[in-house]
């Protein structure tokens, strides 16, 4: 017999009654349950691994180049929590991913109807496979992102492209290749070398689809289609990727209905300050020193409070994405902060629509 306050939800636990939820859904902006574990070292791997390659390029001359490789370096977020010698198996294939996303990106920059289609073509695909190899967090996400900047950052502007795509691709490969680096370096303590190493098999099972995969991947599919299509017709095509990869995020890995609820709530109120955060900080980012501390500051607070509080890390994460976009691309600041919470409430108002296809079972049956 169910609590009070409380219903069956979609997926046999329990789902809590609507007001119950926003109720819960808004005080979790405020609350900081435990973690897993201890993020520190996994958030100075994530910075770092930003860090260093922006700020050696930056200081060799090359600070556009040095933001591309910032793509790369969203590799690190994989496996994050396993160790050394399991994500050295586990994140190649994360990089090739990435790498075939910026490459897709790229080759369809020119077309603006090819990139949208494009993107709602990675969304589902990376979606599939991310399900279907249990990657785990981030899941997709930073796939269909990768994806978008890619394709901005290389986008045809007086019948030019605005960067180089060949110098775009080798930056996130280099990116990707150094946090891959960076990631097998505990491997040079004994410690780490006698921990034990699961088979690739049990690291990425599958490819298997299970119902709940199934309704988050209709989901994320739902999600692509109305993202772009409202982004594209009403807005500006070339922000449908920040759309799109808002309502994936918001899906992210469960299909459990509150879940969508507070991930939605958390990630409009996170980018909205975040914004708010990006307008104050982003005048330093003139200065190229500046701009790669502010990097490397962002990311490791991302890491460090992501799996205890997602309003509290899109704080980080909307002015990290911001600062590398805007600095590849240019623009006024205020709209372009403006338009990215516009965005945001799409994307996120869809995906939380979305989590009424859930099926709803009762234990037992």
């Amino acid at each position: 017999m169910a609590e009070a306050g409380t219903a069956d939800d979609g997926t046999g636990g329990r789902r809590l009654n609507p007001p119950t939820a926003v109720i819960k859904a808004v005080r979790s902006l405020v609350e900081m349950p435990a973690g897993p574990g201890p993020r520190v070292w996994i958030a100075v791997r994530a910075a770092l691994s930003i860090g260093a390659p922006f700020g050696v390029l930056t200081a060799l001359g090359h600070e556009d180049i040095g933001l591309q490789t910032a793509a790369g370096a969203f590799v690190a977020l994989f496996a994050a929590d396993r160790s050394a010698a399991e994500r050295g198996k586990v994140l190649p294939f994360v990089a090739l991913a990435l790498l075939a996303c910026c490459g897709l990106g790229v080759l369809l920059a020119p077309w603006p109807l090819a990139v949208a289609l494009g993107l709602v073509a990675v969304a589902a695909v990376t979606g599939l496979l991310a399900f279907a190899f249990r990657l785990g967090p981030p899941g997709p996400v930073f796939f269909v992102l990768s994806y978008g900047l890619a394709a901005n950052i290389t986008m045809v502007v007086d019948s030019a492209r605005l960067h180089p795509p060949l110098v775009l691709l080798a930056a996130v490969a280099g990116g990707a290749l150094f946090s891959i680096l960076v990631a097998l370096a505990p491997l040079l303590r004994a410690a780490e070398r006698a921990k034990p190493v699961r088979p690739l098999g049990e690291l990425l099972p599958g490819p298997w689809i299970g119902p709940q995969e199934r309704e988050l991947l209709l989901r994320i599919l739902i999600v692509a289609v109305l993202g772009t299509v409202v982004t594209v017709l009403w807005i500006d095509p070339h922000r449908a990727y920040w759309t799109v990869s808002t309502g994936v995020a918001v899906i992210g890995l469960s299909a459990v209905r509150r879940h969508s609820l507070a991930r939605g709530l958390h990630r409009t109120v996170g980018t909205l300050v975040g914004a708010v955060l990006f307008l104050v900080i982003s005048p330093l980012g003139a200065q190229p020193a500046a701009l790669v501390l502010m990097l490397v500051v962002l990311q490791f607070c991302i890491e460090l409070v992501v799996v205890r509080n997602y309003a509290l890390a899109l704080v980080f994460i909307t002015p990290l994405v911001l600062l590398i976009s805007g600095a590849a691309t240019g623009g006024d600041l205020v709209a372009t902060a403006g338009e990215r919470v516009l965005d945001t409430i799409i994307g996120s108002a869809i995906a939380v629509a979305t989590a009424l296809i859930h099926r709803r079972t009762r234990r037992g049956s």
